[in-house]
Protein backbone atom coordinates (compact mmCIF):
# COMPACT_ATOMS: atom_id res chain seq x y z
CA UNK A 1 0.00 0.00 0.00
CA UNK A 2 1.53 3.19 -0.58
CA UNK A 3 -0.60 5.55 2.20
CA UNK A 4 0.73 4.81 5.24
CA UNK A 5 -2.06 2.57 7.50
CA UNK A 6 -2.85 5.13 9.73
CA UNK A 7 -4.77 6.80 6.83
CA UNK A 8 -7.14 4.24 7.65
CA UNK A 9 -7.29 3.49 11.54
CA UNK A 10 -5.64 3.56 14.28
CA UNK A 11 -2.87 0.32 15.45
CA UNK A 12 -3.85 -0.45 19.25
CA UNK A 13 -2.23 -2.45 21.68
CA UNK A 14 -3.52 -4.44 24.37
CA UNK A 15 -2.23 -3.27 27.31
CA UNK A 16 -2.81 -6.68 29.26
CA UNK A 17 -2.17 -8.93 27.05
CA UNK A 18 1.46 -7.21 26.12
CA UNK A 19 2.04 -7.35 29.99
CA UNK A 20 -0.11 -9.96 31.63
CA UNK A 21 1.54 -9.13 34.87
CA UNK A 22 -1.29 -6.49 35.12
CA UNK A 23 -4.28 -8.44 33.65
CA UNK A 24 -5.58 -8.99 37.34
CA UNK A 25 -6.00 -5.24 37.79
CA UNK A 26 -3.42 -4.80 39.79
CA UNK A 27 0.77 -4.49 39.16
CA UNK A 28 3.07 -2.09 37.14
CA UNK A 29 -0.23 -0.51 35.47
CA UNK A 30 1.07 2.96 35.37
CA UNK A 31 4.68 2.08 34.26
CA UNK A 32 3.51 -0.40 31.49
CA UNK A 33 1.04 2.42 30.60
CA UNK A 34 3.39 4.69 29.91
CA UNK A 35 5.73 2.50 28.22
CA UNK A 36 3.11 2.17 25.55
CA UNK A 37 1.77 5.51 25.54
CA UNK A 38 4.92 7.19 24.74
CA UNK A 39 5.26 5.07 21.89
CA UNK A 40 4.16 7.12 18.90
CA UNK A 41 3.96 4.12 17.06
CA UNK A 42 0.26 3.01 19.18
CA UNK A 43 -2.47 5.74 18.50
CA UNK A 44 -5.03 3.13 20.65
CA UNK A 45 -4.87 1.20 23.35
CA UNK A 46 -7.19 -1.52 25.02
CA UNK A 47 -6.96 -1.24 28.87
CA UNK A 48 -8.94 -3.57 31.62
CA UNK A 49 -10.11 -3.61 35.19
CA UNK A 50 -7.64 -1.35 37.73
CA UNK A 51 -8.68 -2.01 41.15
CA UNK A 52 -7.26 0.96 42.69
CA UNK A 53 -8.99 4.38 41.49
CA UNK A 54 -5.39 6.47 42.11
CA UNK A 55 -4.36 4.87 39.82
CA UNK A 56 -7.14 5.13 37.18
CA UNK A 57 -6.88 8.55 37.49
CA UNK A 58 -2.96 8.91 36.89
CA UNK A 59 -3.65 6.06 33.77
CA UNK A 60 -6.55 8.26 32.83
CA UNK A 61 -4.34 11.39 32.87
CA UNK A 62 -1.65 9.96 30.67
CA UNK A 63 -3.99 8.29 27.77
CA UNK A 64 -5.54 11.87 27.85
CA UNK A 65 -2.18 13.44 27.57
CA UNK A 66 -1.03 11.13 25.31
CA UNK A 67 -3.82 11.32 22.67
CA UNK A 68 -4.83 8.13 22.71
CA UNK A 69 -7.92 5.93 21.91
CA UNK A 70 -9.12 3.78 24.30
CA UNK A 71 -10.92 0.28 24.37
CA UNK A 72 -11.88 -1.02 27.90
CA UNK A 73 -11.39 -4.82 27.64
CA UNK A 74 -14.27 -6.65 30.37
CA UNK A 75 -13.12 -10.13 28.71
CA UNK A 76 -10.92 -10.72 31.25
CA UNK A 77 -12.63 -10.11 34.39
CA UNK A 78 -15.43 -12.02 32.97
CA UNK A 79 -13.24 -15.14 32.46
CA UNK A 80 -10.71 -14.30 35.46
CA UNK A 81 -14.07 -14.62 37.76
CA UNK A 82 -15.99 -17.37 36.09
CA UNK A 83 -18.41 -15.38 35.05
CA UNK A 84 -21.14 -15.36 32.08
CA UNK A 85 -23.87 -13.07 30.77
CA UNK A 86 -25.38 -15.79 29.49
CA UNK A 87 -26.46 -17.81 31.98
CA UNK A 88 -29.45 -19.00 32.51
CA UNK A 89 -29.61 -18.90 36.63
CA UNK A 90 -30.70 -15.63 37.41
CA UNK A 91 -28.61 -14.75 39.78
CA UNK A 92 -25.46 -16.00 38.36
CA UNK A 93 -26.27 -13.76 34.77
CA UNK A 94 -27.48 -10.90 37.15
CA UNK A 95 -23.67 -11.09 39.36
CA UNK A 96 -22.39 -10.59 35.71
CA UNK A 97 -24.54 -8.11 34.71
CA UNK A 98 -23.65 -5.96 37.76
CA UNK A 99 -19.65 -6.20 37.15
CA UNK A 100 -20.12 -5.18 34.34
CA UNK A 101 -21.77 -2.10 34.89
CA UNK A 102 -19.12 -1.57 37.37
CA UNK A 103 -16.41 -1.72 34.53
CA UNK A 104 -18.34 0.56 32.86
CA UNK A 105 -17.89 2.94 35.30
CA UNK A 106 -14.39 2.42 34.53
CA UNK A 107 -14.62 2.95 31.19
CA UNK A 108 -15.67 5.90 31.43
CA UNK A 109 -13.04 7.37 33.92
CA UNK A 110 -10.23 5.95 31.42
CA UNK A 111 -11.89 7.83 28.64
CA UNK A 112 -12.56 4.60 26.87
CA UNK A 113 -15.09 4.65 23.47
CA UNK A 114 -15.85 1.25 23.83
CA UNK A 115 -16.17 -1.98 26.20
CA UNK A 116 -15.83 -5.13 24.78
CA UNK A 117 -17.52 -8.02 26.46
CA UNK A 118 -17.46 -11.94 26.08
CA UNK A 119 -20.67 -13.90 26.17
CA UNK A 120 -19.96 -16.77 28.16
CA UNK A 121 -19.49 -20.05 28.34
CA UNK A 122 -21.43 -22.69 25.85
CA UNK A 123 -23.95 -24.35 27.68
CA UNK A 124 -25.11 -27.22 25.88
CA UNK A 125 -26.48 -27.72 22.35
CA UNK A 126 -30.03 -28.10 23.82
CA UNK A 127 -29.91 -24.87 25.23
CA UNK A 128 -28.34 -22.48 23.14
CA UNK A 129 -31.56 -20.66 22.35
CA UNK A 130 -32.56 -19.92 25.60
CA UNK A 131 -28.62 -18.84 26.60
CA UNK A 132 -28.94 -16.35 23.05
CA UNK A 133 -32.10 -14.84 24.81
CA UNK A 134 -29.83 -14.45 28.15
CA UNK A 135 -27.48 -12.75 26.52
CA UNK A 136 -28.94 -10.46 24.23
CA UNK A 137 -31.13 -9.37 27.13
CA UNK A 138 -28.03 -8.61 29.34
CA UNK A 139 -26.31 -6.75 26.00
CA UNK A 140 -29.36 -4.52 26.32
CA UNK A 141 -29.04 -4.13 29.94
CA UNK A 142 -25.56 -2.90 29.83
CA UNK A 143 -26.14 -0.66 26.52
CA UNK A 144 -28.68 0.94 28.52
CA UNK A 145 -26.55 1.43 31.45
CA UNK A 146 -23.80 3.04 29.62
CA UNK A 147 -26.25 5.66 27.87
CA UNK A 148 -27.44 6.43 31.20
CA UNK A 149 -24.31 7.13 32.40
CA UNK A 150 -22.93 9.30 29.28
CA UNK A 151 -21.46 12.27 29.47
CA UNK A 152 -19.73 13.95 26.71
CA UNK A 153 -19.26 10.96 24.90
CA UNK A 154 -21.20 7.41 24.86
CA UNK A 155 -19.66 4.45 25.67
CA UNK A 156 -20.57 1.50 23.00
CA UNK A 157 -20.81 -2.24 24.19
CA UNK A 158 -18.95 -4.77 21.41
CA UNK A 159 -19.08 -8.56 21.94
CA UNK A 160 -16.49 -10.51 20.50
CA UNK A 161 -16.92 -14.05 19.35
CA UNK A 162 -14.69 -17.33 21.10
CA UNK A 163 -13.96 -20.59 19.65
CA UNK A 164 -16.98 -22.84 20.81
CA UNK A 165 -15.01 -26.35 20.89
CA UNK A 166 -11.23 -25.82 21.61
CA UNK A 167 -9.93 -23.34 24.04
CA UNK A 168 -12.72 -21.13 25.15
CA UNK A 169 -16.10 -23.07 24.31
CA UNK A 170 -18.03 -19.96 24.16
CA UNK A 171 -21.81 -19.57 23.57
CA UNK A 172 -20.39 -16.76 20.88
CA UNK A 173 -19.17 -18.85 18.93
CA UNK A 174 -19.65 -18.19 15.06
CA UNK A 175 -19.60 -15.16 13.78
CA UNK A 176 -22.76 -15.29 11.62
CA UNK A 177 -24.09 -16.46 15.04
CA UNK A 178 -22.89 -13.12 16.71
CA UNK A 179 -24.08 -11.36 13.92
CA UNK A 180 -27.52 -12.40 14.83
CA UNK A 181 -27.02 -11.20 18.21
CA UNK A 182 -26.04 -8.22 17.56
CA UNK A 183 -29.09 -7.38 14.98
CA UNK A 184 -31.25 -8.44 18.03
CA UNK A 185 -29.16 -5.29 20.43
CA UNK A 186 -28.62 -2.74 17.57
CA UNK A 187 -32.02 -3.17 16.62
CA UNK A 188 -33.11 -1.17 19.76
CA UNK A 189 -29.80 0.16 21.30
CA UNK A 190 -27.19 1.80 18.67
CA UNK A 191 -24.29 1.69 21.00
CA UNK A 192 -23.27 -1.63 20.14
CA UNK A 193 -21.85 -3.50 17.83
CA UNK A 194 -18.85 -6.49 16.95
CA UNK A 195 -15.30 -7.43 17.97
CA UNK A 196 -13.43 -9.60 15.63
CA UNK A 197 -10.04 -11.04 16.07
CA UNK A 198 -7.83 -12.54 13.32
CA UNK A 199 -6.50 -14.64 15.94
CA UNK A 200 -9.94 -16.61 16.86
CA UNK A 201 -10.47 -17.19 13.23
CA UNK A 202 -8.68 -21.07 12.59
CA UNK A 203 -10.29 -21.63 15.82
CA UNK A 204 -13.58 -21.08 14.46
CA UNK A 205 -13.10 -23.22 11.41
CA UNK A 206 -13.96 -19.75 9.54
CA UNK A 207 -11.89 -18.12 6.36
CA UNK A 208 -10.93 -14.42 7.01
CA UNK A 209 -13.47 -13.55 3.92
CA UNK A 210 -16.26 -15.57 6.22
CA UNK A 211 -15.80 -14.17 9.07
CA UNK A 212 -15.32 -10.21 8.06
CA UNK A 213 -18.35 -10.50 5.09
CA UNK A 214 -20.45 -12.11 8.43
CA UNK A 215 -19.68 -8.98 10.97
CA UNK A 216 -18.93 -6.04 9.01
CA UNK A 217 -22.31 -4.82 9.31
CA UNK A 218 -21.67 -4.38 12.99
CA UNK A 219 -18.07 -4.17 12.85
CA UNK A 220 -16.25 -1.57 15.24
CA UNK A 221 -13.45 -2.85 16.75
CA UNK A 222 -10.35 -5.16 15.31
CA UNK A 223 -7.49 -7.53 17.02
CA UNK A 224 -4.98 -9.08 15.36
CA UNK A 225 -3.06 -12.39 16.76
CA UNK A 226 -1.87 -15.63 16.39
CA UNK A 227 -2.97 -19.12 17.85
CA UNK A 228 -2.02 -22.28 17.37
CA UNK A 229 -4.83 -25.14 16.56
CA UNK A 230 -3.48 -28.05 14.20
CA UNK A 231 -1.41 -29.48 17.51
CA UNK A 232 -3.50 -30.24 20.83
CA UNK A 233 0.27 -31.20 22.20
CA UNK A 234 2.21 -27.46 21.61
CA UNK A 235 2.50 -25.32 24.57
CA UNK A 236 1.18 -22.67 22.78
CA UNK A 237 -1.86 -24.48 21.91
CA UNK A 238 -5.41 -22.83 21.84
CA UNK A 239 -6.53 -19.05 22.26
CA UNK A 240 -3.32 -17.88 23.94
CA UNK A 241 -2.35 -14.79 21.18
CA UNK A 242 1.60 -15.96 20.83
CA UNK A 243 3.75 -13.88 18.39
CA UNK A 244 2.88 -13.68 14.88
CA UNK A 245 5.01 -16.50 12.86
CA UNK A 246 5.51 -18.59 15.83
CA UNK A 247 6.68 -22.59 14.68
CA UNK A 248 3.59 -24.52 14.68
CA UNK A 249 1.04 -21.27 14.91
CA UNK A 250 -1.55 -19.68 12.05
CA UNK A 251 -1.01 -16.46 11.47
CA UNK A 252 2.22 -14.99 9.70
CA UNK A 253 2.59 -12.05 8.04
CA UNK A 254 0.80 -13.77 5.13
CA UNK A 255 -2.61 -14.45 7.02
CA UNK A 256 -2.05 -11.40 8.53
CA UNK A 257 -2.01 -9.07 4.95
CA UNK A 258 -5.20 -11.56 3.81
CA UNK A 259 -6.59 -10.18 6.62
CA UNK A 260 -6.37 -6.43 6.70
CA UNK A 261 -7.07 -7.09 2.63
CA UNK A 262 -10.40 -8.34 3.87
CA UNK A 263 -10.66 -5.56 6.02
CA UNK A 264 -10.59 -2.84 3.56
CA UNK A 265 -12.76 -4.42 0.83
CA UNK A 266 -15.15 -5.22 3.52
CA UNK A 267 -15.06 -1.60 4.19
CA UNK A 268 -14.26 -1.82 7.78
CA UNK A 269 -11.93 1.49 7.24
CA UNK A 270 -15.42 3.49 6.08
CA UNK A 271 -17.44 2.66 8.61
CA UNK A 272 -18.36 5.32 11.69
CA UNK A 273 -16.79 3.50 14.74
CA UNK A 274 -17.01 4.85 18.31
CA UNK A 275 -13.59 5.56 18.10
CA UNK A 276 -11.82 8.24 15.80
CA UNK A 277 -10.58 6.32 13.25
CA UNK A 278 -11.15 2.36 13.28
CA UNK A 279 -8.93 0.44 15.44
CA UNK A 280 -6.84 -2.26 14.81
CA UNK A 281 -5.29 -3.57 17.60
CA UNK A 282 -2.23 -5.98 18.60
CA UNK A 283 -3.46 -8.84 20.57
CA UNK A 284 -0.05 -11.00 21.62
CA UNK A 285 1.22 -12.25 24.48
CA UNK A 286 5.03 -13.34 25.74
CA UNK A 287 5.28 -16.51 26.52
CA UNK A 288 7.43 -18.29 28.45
CA UNK A 289 11.03 -17.45 28.32
CA UNK A 290 10.01 -14.06 25.72
CA UNK A 291 9.87 -10.48 26.76
CA UNK A 292 6.85 -8.28 26.25
CA UNK A 293 9.28 -5.62 24.29
CA UNK A 294 10.34 -8.58 21.95
CA UNK A 295 6.67 -9.75 21.10
CA UNK A 296 5.74 -6.20 20.41
CA UNK A 297 8.73 -5.45 18.04
CA UNK A 298 7.68 -9.01 16.71
CA UNK A 299 3.97 -7.24 16.23
CA UNK A 300 4.93 -4.11 14.44
CA UNK A 301 7.42 -5.64 11.94
CA UNK A 302 4.25 -8.51 11.24
CA UNK A 303 2.20 -5.53 10.64
CA UNK A 304 4.55 -2.98 8.91
CA UNK A 305 5.46 -6.19 6.61
CA UNK A 306 2.11 -6.94 6.00
CA UNK A 307 1.52 -3.56 4.65
CA UNK A 308 4.06 -3.32 2.63
CA UNK A 309 2.58 -6.48 0.35
CA UNK A 310 -0.33 -5.08 -0.19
Amino acid sequence: MREPFEAYGHIGIVHPMAFPEVGSGEGPILETVTRLATDPFFSAIEVTWMKDPKVRAEVASILATAGLDVVFLAQGPLLQQGLSLCALEDSAREQAISQCKTLIDQAYELGATILGVSSGPDPAPGTRKAATEALVDSLKQLCADAQEKAGATMLSISLENFDRDVDKRALIGPTREAAQVAEAVYGEYSNFGLTIDLSHQPLLHESVHEMVLAAVDHLIHVHIGNCVVADASHPAYGDSHPRFGLPGGACGVEELKRFLEALIYGGYFKRNTPTRMPVVSFEVRPQPGESSELIIANAKRALIQAWARM
